[in-house]
């Protein structure tokens, strides 16, 4: 034990959960040390968020060319090229992995390359690429290991014609014809970017609504328009006679059969728990994810799990909150009693149309409260959005009548994922719908359609 190296804090996976919770650990003050198998970052920033808004950037960059006709551009006046696309996608995780690994620099923290695996509630053995075995002991453990793709049972992933996101964003060209199985955020996104450069594509839900999770509305507005823009959109829908051949897929919806180049499985992701030696501990997991307390803690008081690893909602500024929390109860600069609050985490969908969403869908509010009040403002009743031809989606709002209290908010539209943010503040300060009235809001801009929305509510609106 003696030659071992020791350290207050020790983070296995290097993602915006276990980097975030490193910088705050050694602001802290104490001695910690990252543990990743891969590049730093995670799959958010390698292969998850970061990479697919370039992606979806480009498509948005294409369908503004494809609409500009009407200032003389036409189809002859511009060429799409795949591989920059792609290049574009990875040349922004690459500086941003670079940026990380500045950071641990900048912050004197140490980074051991190689796959962890807990021997003891103390102690962490990494196994180098080149196998070299490194024990270190440290008085808390950070789990943060993310999560990976679910699978379908008897479908397979070759990551050629069955693929995953990650496969996705490499492709060598843009398919003609690509199914997608699952609807929600990522099945969604993709769906419009492989639209966008003219894929035909097939969005398969087996709930009854796109975006499941979301309010009913917006679930509505999202199917109305991805139809609108030549998706095929298919809910309520379970596939069978599922088969890959070499360049083909081929499948059936009921008594229909139905084939594309390529089949990308977007169904929802699995904790990485395996391989972590987690049967060497008492810590518990339930349907792939590690069981946590309210304070991110497992069932060993001094190891902790957050991000993806410890369950939904599975979002990378979850993940970094998280993070940020367990240090600081870690270095005692939050009070032990306090539990990290999960009631105000915004939801963004980064599709045309945008979607975001805080707090609690109409159906829940009624449900919870009883008596509520809803308003609803348009885009299309915008200044803002009718001179930059963005007015498709709306802004929905729901308040307590008792008291005035914001419970939810739900964007679909232009900048959605922009807005949500006045409303996260408002729900954190407990504004009421008199404060967000008389807060003067800009104009023109798409940001307020809040207050719009607001005025909606208590029939006070002026614009609809």
């Amino acid at each position: 034990m003696n030659n071992i190296k020791k350290y207050d804090i020790a983070i296995i996976g290097g993602g915006p959960g276990g980097y975030v919770c490193a910088i705050r650990a050694a602001q802290n003050g104490k001695k910690v040390v990252v543990l990743e198998e891969n590049r730093l970052g995670g799959i958010c920033l390698n292969w998850g968020c970061i990479p697919t808004k370039s992606l979806l950037s480009s498509a948005d960059i294409y369908n503004n060319f494809k609409k500009a006709n009407f200032i003389d551009i036409n189809d002859s006046d511009y060429k799409l090229k795949w591989d920059k696309i792609i290049e574009k996608s990875r040349s922004s995780s690459d500086l941003l992995s670079k940026g990380v690994s500045y950071l641990m620099k900048k912050n004197n923290i140490e980074i051991i390359s190689g796959h962890a695996s807990i021997i003891d509630n103390n102690t962490i053995s990494i196994l180098s690429e080149d196998k070299t075995k490194t024990e270190i002991f440290s008085k808390n453990i950070v789990i943060a290991t993310g999560a990976s793709p679910k699978s379908i049972p008897g479908i397979s992933f070759d990551k050629i014609n069955v693929i995953t996101s990650r496969e996705a964003m490499v492709l060598k060209k843009c398919p003609k014809s690509i199914t997608i199985l699952g609807g929600g955020a990522i099945g969604v996104e993709f769906a419009y970017f492989f639209k966008s450069f003219g894929s035909d594509v097939r969005l398969i839900e087996l709930q009854e609504r796109l975006m499941p999770e979301s309010d009913h509305d917006i679930s509505l507005e999202l199917e109305n328009q991805f139809k609108n823009l030549g998706i095929n959109v298919h809910t309520s829908t379970k596939i069978s006679n599922f088969n890959a051949s070499k360049d083909r897929v081929s499948y059936s919806i009921g008594s229909d059969d139905f084939s594309s180049e390529i089949c990308l499985i977007a169904i929802g992701l699995s904790g990485n728990i395996n391989n972590l030696g987690l049967e060497n501990t008492m810590i518990k997991t339930s349907n792939s994810f590690i069981e946590i307390d309210e304070q991110q803690r497992t069932s060993v008081s001094n190891i902790f799990a957050i991000g993806d690893v410890a369950g939904p909602p599975l979002l990378a500024h979850v993940a970094s909150a998280e993070g940020k929390f367990v240090s600081d109860l870690i270095s005692s600069k939050i009070l032990d009693h306090k539990t990290f609050n999960k009631n105000n985490i915004p939801s963004c969908v980064y599709s045309k149309p945008e979607i975001a969403s805080v707090g609690l869908t109409e159906n829940n509010a009624k449900t919870k409260y009883g008596d509520i009040k809803v308003g609803k403002f348009p885009f299309s009743a915008l200044g803002k959005a009718v001179a930059t031809d963005s007015t498709s989606g709306f802004i929905k709002v729901i308040f307590d009548s008792n008291y005035g209290e914001l419970l939810g908010c739900h964007i679909i539209g232009k900048n959605a994922t922009e807005i949500i943010i006045s409303a996260c503040i408002a729900r954190s300060l407990e504004t009421t719908a008199e404060e967000i009235l008389s807060t003067i809001h800009p104009h023109p801009t798409i940001s307020e359609s809040f207050q719009e929305a607001v005025a909606d509510a208590y029939g006070e609106a002026f614009h609809v």
